[in-house]
């Protein structure tokens, strides 16, 4: 049985989600411990909160089967158990997918199956939910399958939409209300199945 799940966060951006996983470390998230960070972009600012966190952080800046061997192969070295995707903005492919199932989870802006799939990623959601009117969104973390926003959900949280939202203020609330405390959540659950613990 280990003492705690090594975990990797796939990271594209501005890493609100990565932070929101290194706050609950030793709180919410007991179970596990972030090993590495890799993000497909040099200029991603999740790098520097990594690096102020001392966690190793790795810019792969490659696309493709080129970026999945170089992603796998610092999951090797780093022994990680389970991958968080947190604002990654790739599709991983269906063979790189499998060999993490039941270890891969995914946060998504948006309460699935709405506003979620092919294309449905950051800004865009909230742009869609605003557009067709919908009084309530929130957010869902799931694990990974080979099919986009396509695996089991693990938790949700609803957030209320308000009349004078702008796909902006409602990103940010769904950030704040949901995402923040849903991703730490869901990733101790499956660390503790991964351990054993569960």
């Amino acid at each position: 049985m280990l003492a705690k799940a090594r975990i990797a966060v796939f990271v594209s951006g501005g890493g609100t989600n990565l932070q929101a996983l290194i706050d609950a470390l030793g709180g919410t998230l007991k179970s596990g411990e972030i090993s590495l960070v890799i993000s497909n972009s040099k200029d991603a600012y999740a790098l520097q909160r990594a690096q102020r966190a001392g966690i190793p952080a790795y810019a792969v800046a490659l696309k493709g089967a080129a970026f999945e061997a170089r992603a796998e192969e610092l999951l090797s070295r780093h022994k990680a158990d389970v991958v968080v995707l947190a604002g990654f903005l790739r599709v991983l492919s269906d063979e790189f997918v499998s060999r993490y199932r039941g270890r891969m989870i995914n946060i998504h802006p948006s309460l699935i199956p709405a506003f979620c799939g092919k294309g449905y990623y950051g800004l865009r959601v909230h742009e869609e939910v605003l557009k067709r009117g919908v009084k309530i969104t929130g957010a869902t973390v799931h694990y990974v399958n080979e099919i986009p926003d396509g695996g089991e959900i693990i938790l949700q949280k609803a957030v209320e939409v308000h009349g004078d939202d702008t796909p902006e203020t409602l990103q940010r609330r769904v950030m704040e209300l949901a995402e923040w405390e849903l991703l730490p959540a869901a990733a101790e659950l499956v660390c503790r199945k991964v351990i054993g613990n569960d």
